[in-house]
C-alpha cells in the first residue's frame, strides 16, 4: 500500500473514474481529482476530502496544472479518441507514467502506433486498456501461453449476465462506429481486416457451472489489440454472450444501478480464454461481478507496480507485456476468481 502519493485521475466524477477513485483511497494513494466540469469536480473532491483540478484537453496548460506534483495519471475519461492523446502528451512533459482504461479499439490502435517509439526512447511507461476489456484479457492470454513462445489462435469469450452500459460507453461506441463507417474489425493471419459482413454467431462451451452459451463472434474487443503487440499468436477472436450483445446496441437498456453498497451492479461475468498451438489448448478463466467496477482494482494494482518497478519494460506496453502475468491475476483476488486450467490438454 502506498502512502499519500498524489495520483491525478483524468475523468475522476464519470462511473469507471468514481470506482477508480475508491480503490486509490483504499489503498492508500491520493486521488487528484481532475476532468472539464469544474463545478462537479468541486463538489465530488469537498464530498471526499480530495484535491479537484479542472482541466480541458483542449487547453495543454490546464492539463499540466492537474499533473503537477503528481506520480502518475490514470485516464478514465471517454471516447478516449479525443483525450489518449492530450494526456498522454501531457504525461510525457510531466515526465510520469500514464494509465487508461479505454475499451476503443481504435484509441488502443492509436496509442501503439503514435506512441511506441518515443515513449521508449525517453524511458516512458504508458499502459493502454488496463481494465476488464484489454487488461484482464491480456493477462489471461499471456497466463495461459505459460513457456509457449507462439499459438495459432487465441479466443477470449466473455459472458455478461446482462450489459447495462454507461453513457460513457454509448458515447465511446458511437465515436468507434463513426470512424469505422459501416465496417466493422477483425484480427486474422497478423493483421487487421475491415469487414462489411454481419458477424458470426455460434455456441461457445463455457466452464461449468455455466455451460453451453450463444455467442456473437467476432465481437472485437480491445483485448485484440493488446494481444496482439507481443503475443505471436496471428488469430485472435473475441465473442460476447448473446444477450450481453443485445442489451449494449439496444437504445432502451438503462444504465447500471447499484446493489450494493459499493456502488456495484448486480452483473456478474465470466471470462473464458483458450489459446491453442497445434493440437494441443490451454485455458484459462477469470469471473467476477460488475465489468466497470473490477476495473478499478485492475488499473490500481498496474499503477501500483509500475510506480514500485515491478514490471518488464517500458514505453506503450500491453498488461501481459509489462507485468508478470498469473501474479498479478492472483494479486486480485478477492475481486475476480481464478482457474489457470491444467495445461497441454488435447484440442
Amino acid at each position: 500500500m502506498r502512502s499519500g502519493q498524489l495520483v491525478t485521475v483524468f475523468g475522476a466524477y464519470g462511473h469507471t473514474g468514481r470506482f477508480v477513485v475508491a480503490e486509490l483511497v483504499a489503498r492508500g494513494f491520493v486521488p487528484v481529482l481532475s476532468g472539464r466540469n469544474a463545478q462537479t469536480l468541486e463538489e465530488m473532491a469537498h464530498e471526499h476530502g480530495l484535491e479537484a483540478r479542472a482541466a480541458s484537453v483542449d487547453d495543454p496548460a490546464s492539463l499540466d496544472r492537474a499533473l503537477a506534483g503528481t506520480a502518475a495519471v490514470i485516464n478514465c475519461a471517454g471516447p478516449f479518441a479525443s483525450t489518449t492523446g492530450p494526456v498522454i502528451e501531457a504525461a510525457l512533459r510531466a515526465k510520469i507514467p500514464y494509465l487508461d482504461v479505454a475499451a476503443e479499439l481504435e484509441a488502443n490502435l492509436d496509442t501503439f502506433a503514435q506512441y511506441r517509439e518515443r515513449a521508449r526512447k525517453a524511458q516512458a511507461v504508458i499502459v493502454p486498456a488496463m481494465a476488464f476489456f484489454g487488461g484482464l484479457g491480456d493477462l489471461l492470454v499471456t497466463a495461459a501461453m505459460d513457456d509457449w513462445t507462439q499459438a495459432d489462435e487465441a479466443h477470449i469469450a466473455y459472458a455478461l449476465s446482462n450489459w447495462h452500459p454507461t453513457a460513457g460507453t454509448r458515447l465511446s461506441g458511437a465515436v468507434s462506429r463513426e470512424r469505422r463507417g459501416d465496417h466493422r474489425l477483425r484480427y486474422r493471419g497478423g493483421q487487421w481486416e475491415h469487414r462489411t459482413d454481419a458477424a458470426p454467431t455460434s455456441e461457445w462451451i463455457f466452464p461449468e457451472p455455466m455451460g453451453p452459451r450463444p455467442v456473437m463472434g467476432e465481437f472485437t474487443m480491445a483485448d485484440c489489440v493488446t494481444v496482439a503487440q507481443h503475443l505471436s499468436i496471428p488469430d485472435v477472436t473475441t465473442y460476447m454472450s448473446a444477450e450481453a450483445a443485445r442489451d449494449v446496441t439496444a437504445l432502451d437498456t438503462p444504465a447500471p444501478t447499484a446493489a450494493d453498497e459499493s456502488g456495484r451492479s448486480n452483473q456478474t461475468f465470466l471470462v473464458d480464454v483458450v489459446v491453442r498451438s497445434g493440437g494441443t489448448e490451454r485455458r484459462a478463466t477469470a469471473g467476477g461481478q460488475d465489468i466497470y467496477a473490477v476495473t478499478a482494482p485492475l488499473v490500481t494494482e498496474a499503477l501500483e507496480r509500475v510506480l514500485t518497478g515491478r514490471t518488464k519494460t517500458v514505453g506503450v506496453a500491453s498488461a501481459g507485456e509489462i507485468f508478470d502475468a498469473p501474479d498479478f491475476l492472483r494479486a486480485l483476488a478477492p475481486h475476480i476468481t481464478l482457474d489457470l486450467h491444467p495445461q497441454n490438454q488435447n484440442a
